[in-house]
C-alpha cells in the first residue's frame, strides 16, 4: 500500500511538471476536491485568528464548489467616478482552492496542510472620459472555519497610474500598501483585526445567516479606500439583513453598500448598489451606483484559453 502511495505521488508530480501553469489551476481544484472531506473532521485546523469554529458544509455545497469548475458572473456597471456616471461591465469568479496556511498563497503541490479556501476575484472596467479604469480584488476566505479572510489583495489601473494593497491575516492584520500620490507613498503597517468589506461577499456564498448585523466595525472595501483616499482603517457602520439583501451604511463616510443575492442556495449574486458623494469640491453629488447581472456559467475558464474560446465572453454577454 505505502509502495502504491508513492508511486502515485510520483505519478502526480510528474504530470504537474509536464503539462506547466495551465494545469496548476486545473489540479488546484481537483486537490481542493480530494480535501474537502478530510478537512471536513479535521479538529486543529491553523487560524490566524485563534478562532476553531466550524462552519457546517452540507453535501450540497461540496457538490457544487468541488466539481472543478469556477462560477463566472458578469453585470452591467453603472459606476460613479467625478461626480458623473459611467457605463462599464464587472465580473464575479468565485472559485475553491488549496492554500497556504503560513504562506498564505495558492498551494502548487496538494499537501494536508493546506487548508481550501473560497477565492472571490472581483473585476471592474470602466472608462473616464479618455481613458480607462480596470480594478481588480481577490479575497481568500477559508471553507471549514468561521473566521477573517486570510487574505485580499487589490490593485487599481488608470493612465495616471495604478496602486496596490494587501492584507494579510496572521498576528494582527499586516497591511502593505502601494501607490504614485506622495501622500500614499509606500506603506507597512498592522491594524487590529475587525470585519472585512472584501470578506463579506464571500460570507454570504457560504451562508448568508452568517452576514454581521447591528453596529459593528468594519474596514471598507479596497476599492473604495482607494477611490477616496482614505485611511486604511474600521469604520463604524450600521448593518442590516434581509432574506435577499445585506446592506451596510457608514455614517462617518456618507456612504451605503446593499448587496442582492438570491435566498436559496447557492446565494447568487444578483447585483449591488453604492451610494456615496462623488466628485470634488462644489461639484461633488451623491451618486448611486448600480451592477446588474447578466449571465452566470460555470467553466474551468483557465483551460479556455483558444480564440475559439471566446465564445463565452459572449454568452457572458463581455466585449
Amino acid at each position: 500500500m505505502l509502495l502504491i502511495k508513492k508511486y502515485t505521488l510520483l505519478t502526480l508530480t510528474i504530470a504537474f511538471v509536464l503539462l506547466g501553469c495551465d494545469t496548476q489551476e486545473k489540479k488546484s481544484s481537483d486537490y481542493a476536491f480530494a480535501k474537502a472531506s478530510a478537512e471536513e473532521n479535521k479538529n486543529s485546523l491553523s487560524s490566524p485568528d485563534g478562532l476553531q469554529k466550524s462552519r457546517t458544509i452540507s453535501q450540497q455545497f461540496k457538490d457544487y464548489w468541488y466539481a472543478g469548475t469556477a462560477e463566472i458572473s458578469s453585470y452591467r456597471l453603472e459606476q460613479a467616478r467625478y461626480g458623473e456616471m459611467r457605463d462599464g461591465t464587472a465580473v464575479l469568479v468565485y472559485v475553491t482552492e488549496d492554500f497556504l496556511p503560513d504562506k498564505q498563497v495558492k498551494a502548487d503541490t496538494y499537501s494536508e496542510d493546506n487548508i481550501s479556501v473560497l477565492k472571490l476575484n472581483s473585476t471592474k472596467n470602466f472608462n473616464t472620459g479618455i481613458y480607462p479604469y480596470s480594478i481588480m480584488t481577490s479575497t481568500f476566505s477559508p471553507v471549514y472555519k468561521e473566521q477573517h479572510a486570510i487574505k485580499v489583495t487589490q490593485s487599481m489601473q488608470e493612465w495616471c497610474g495604478h496602486v496596490f494593497m494587501q492584507l494579510n491575516n496572521k498576528k494582527d492584520f499586516e497591511v502593505q500598501s502601494y501607490s504614485y500620490f506622495a501622500s500614499e507613498g509606500d506603506q507597512k503597517f498592522e491594524l487590529d483585526k475587525a470585519i472585512l468589506e472584501n470578506d463579506l461577499w464571500n460570507i454570504a456564498r457560504f451562508n448568508p445567516s452568517e452576514l454581521p448585523t447591528g453596529n459593528i466595525k468594519v474596514i471598507p472595501a479596497f476599492e473604495y479606500i482607494r477611490m477616496k483616499h482614505i485611511a486604511i482603517k474600521a469604520y463604524a457602520a450600521q448593518a442590516t439583513k434581509t432574506e435577499t439583501s445585506y446592506t451596510l451604511s457608514y455614517p462617518e463616510l456618507g456612504r451605503s453598500l446593499t448587496i442582492n443575492f438570491t435566498s436559496d442556495f447557492p446565494h447568487s449574486i444578483e447585483g449591488w448598489e453604492e451610494t456615496f458623494k462623488s466628485g470634488y469640491g462644489a461639484s461633488a453629488k451623491e451618486l448611486t451606483t448600480t451592477a446588474t447581472r447578466i449571465n452566470t456559467i460555470q467553466s474551468p475558464y483557465w483551460s479556455k484559453n483558444n480564440n475559439a474560446d471566446a465564445d463565452l465572453r459572449e454568452e457572458l454577454g463581455l466585449e
